[in-house]
């Protein structure tokens, strides 16, 4: 056989090798809906059994006909089920919701944020699965052209600190506030602010589109870009930085060298939540506009 065609063989058997391997990893995306309305802004942990997680999720939609909450199962690493939330027909629909995260120290008791700095404290109750909204509340003191696409609440020496973020875009850095948040009075006090930019992805970026707070104060970010509805996409997750109390201070202290702990060239990752336990990991979920969204454990079992 001559060199020409072992090279030919050699490349064929290749090519084959990686269209397996594309397939092997993109099973490990899990789909959740298709279409622009079905985007994941957000993601919180509502709880888990076994093999199972279950999750409530936000989508970024603006039209009254379009979907605000909804819930999803994840069982294993191929079957999950999806159920739509209806808003209170009392309560204005909100636009824009870009963060979910959950209350510390609650059952089933969450913040969700609009990209207009609009805040909504909700209750998920699990027997008729339903969701109420407690109260509608604003950041204060927000600057002009404002973006906002991520909040985040942990308990921190028995105080609730709140850390947010301006999303960025491009060469315009993101900027991350942190504060605290009075749920008695229902005010989120701006203590300070830092501007944020990632490495990766580059060009037309948002530098912070989601984050969440660990139990230690380290604070975890997604950045992502696209191209447009059918993308490209690109994405990757940062330790941003560690927010704790020095004395009577909160402190923000800022990673000096970002290392992506896991990129994407295939999805728009909008939502992050942390899961504990043996089968946790950093869940991701994605706004991949036309194509849906996906979510995937990153250092997971699931």
């Amino acid at each position: 056989m001559s060199r020409f065609f072992k090279l030919i063989i050699n490349l064929v058997i290749l090519g084959a090798l990686l269209f397996l391997c594309q397939r092997v990893w993109a099973q490990e995306w899990q789909p959740v809906r298709g279409g622009i309305p079905y985007g994941i802004s957000g993601i919180a942990l509502l709880g888990q059994q076994n093999n199972s997680l279950d999750f409530l999720i936000a989508h970024d939609n603006k039209q009254k006909n379009q979907g605000r909450l909804a819930t999803i199962s994840i069982n294993g690493k191929n079957t999950h089920e999806y159920l739509p939330l209806n808003w209170q027909n009392n309560i204005e629909l909100p636009i824009d919701l870009e963060a979910l995260t959950s209350i510390p120290g609650t059952s089933n008791s969450f913040i969700a944020l609009a990209s207009s700095g609009k805040a909504y404290h909700l209750k998920f109750q699990p027997a008729n699965k339903a969701i109420f909204v407690i109260k509608e509340f604003s950041i204060s003191d927000i600057l002009p052209e404002s973006n906002f696409e991520a909040f985040g609440l942990q308990d921190i020496d028995s105080k609730l600190v709140a850390v947010w973020a301006h999303r960025g875009e491009g060469e315009q850095a993101a900027i991350i506030y942190w504060g605290t948040l009075d749920l008695n009075r229902y005010q989120i006090t701006t203590i300070s602010s830092a501007n944020f930019k990632v490495p990766f992805p580059a060009g037309n970026v948002r530098h912070i589109s989601d984050l969440k707070i660990d139990s230690a104060g380290i604070v975890y970010v997604t950045s992502a870009s696209d191209a447009g509805d059918d993308g490209p996409f690109q994405s990757a997750v940062y330790v941003a930085g560690y927010i704790g109390w020095r004395g009577n201070k909160l402190v923000w202290r800022q990673s000096s060298q970002l290392i992506p702990l896991y990129r994407s060239d295939y999805h728009k990752i909008e939502g992050i939540e942390l899961v504990p336990g043996a089968a946790g990991g950093l869940i991701v979920g994605t706004d991949d506009e036309n194509f849906g969204s996906y979510v995937y454990m990153v250092g997971g079992s699931n």
